[in-house]
């Protein structure tokens, strides 16, 4: 069962939340305040690992952001879950249960064999065999948007009162910070479950949609939000302090703000300093070259295809150009030893000065 974490937000404007159709078609309303954003994650993709041996203490709880199966049939290529977590460990019977949203195609229907996991850095474990495990069925999720300004097209539609008016399809939460900039936007599949006039205010609704709304924010990415929702980052570092899996949710919305901004670059020849002092991740080490080349919040690039993409221009940095990486040593002893989506040994520091040296950009460790 999942349990809804309430969300009210105290907008200092008149609009944090709006309800619009996919694809930039009309406005459903606006409000201030939702309950039900934030919650426990709700997972498709259940493992049953049998036969497990941990490698080191294993995983415990949540496994990692990336979590990689990699079969002994090398022709079947690794498979691969996002955040990724154990839900039950019986060392009697020698089985762990793992979950994960799948961030590619699973394993081929039937398939039993061997597999190893890993999480980027090391490896957690092997099983001599798995399954698929149906996931609990879970109550319907609602998600309620309080004090809502409803549009005409959504007056019409609640004075029609039928299944089929209420059912808004393809739909898109925008969430708006304090300063009224987009943060981010969650795409669902809403229908209307209930409505209510608001205590907010005359004209209002309390407006109860259900559906398909996706999983919801996750719990632990409530205090980076709530960060974010005051206004893009004007200090650098305000990541240095978070946990990987956090770090990754400020890198999230970094990109999300990023990719909808039109960035100016730089002429080319600039020099960029690069703080690598708190490098001892790979979240960490795109949060700090996104600091490095586009200021507090910035972003550039959160893998190495991705770095390659900003490098081509269109992210405020023009080649060639020069990078002062200070304290590279950090970065070095904690991504030299990194592994691949098949468990290959792989040097993401190396690897990133590589990817940098191609682009002309010159690296000057400090």
């Amino acid at each position: 069962m999942m349990r809804t974490v309430q969300r009210e937000e105290e907008y200092r404007g008149q609009t944090r939340f709006t309800l619009v159709e996919s694809g930039g078609g009309r406005s459903w309303g606006a409000c201030a305040g939702a309950d039900g954003l934030f919650g426990e994650p709700r997972y498709g993709t259940y493992y049953e690992l049998f036969g497990w041996t941990p490698e080191g203490s294993g995983p415990r709880g949540w496994a990692g952001r990336s979590v990689w199966l990699v079969p002994d049939d090398e022709a079947l290529g690794p498979w691969l879950l996002d955040d990724a977590r154990t839900l039950e460990h019986d060392p009697g019977a020698g089985g762990l249960l793992v979950t994960g949203l799948d961030g590619h195609e699973g394993p081929p229907e039937g398939h039993r064999g061997r597999v190893r996991l890993h999480d980027g850095r090391r490896w957690l474990g092997a099983c001599r065999e798995f399954t698929w495990v149906l996931p609990a069925p879970h109550l319907v999720d609602r998600l309620v948007l309080r004090g809502l300004a409803p549009s005409e097209g959504l007056r019409g539609r609640l004075a029609q009162g039928t299944r089929s008016a209420w059912d808004l399809d393809h739909t898109v939460l925008e969430i708006r910070d304090d300063r009224g900039e987009l943060l981010t936007d969650l795409s669902m599949r809403a229908r209307i479950a209930a409505w209510h006039p608001s205590s907010r205010g005359t004209g209002l609704i309390d407006l109860e949609l259900d559906g398909d709304l996706g999983t919801p924010v996750p719990a632990h990415a409530r205090p980076v939000w709530e960060q974010w929702l005051a206004g893009p980052p004007h200090a650098p570092g305000g990541w240095a302090r978070l946990d990987t899996r956090q770090r990754g949710v400020w890198l999230d919305l970094a990109r999300d703000r990023a990719c909808r901004r039109t960035h100016r670059d730089r002429p080319a020849g600039h020099t960029y300093e690069l703080d690598g002092r708190h490098i001892t991740d790979r979240p960490g080490l795109y949060l700090a070259l996104g600091e490095a080349m586009n200021g507090p919040g910035g972003y550039f690039g959160g893998c190495l295809d991705a770095l390659v993409d900003c490098l081509r221009g269109g992210f405020g940095c023009t080649t060639p150009a020069t990078l002062l990486w200070r304290d590279a040593d950090i970065a070095r002893t904690h991504l030299s030893h990194t592994l691949g989506p098949a468990g290959q040994p792989r040097d993401l520091f190396a690897a990133t000065l590589d990817v940098l040296a191609e682009a002309d950009i010159r690296v000057a460790l400090r």
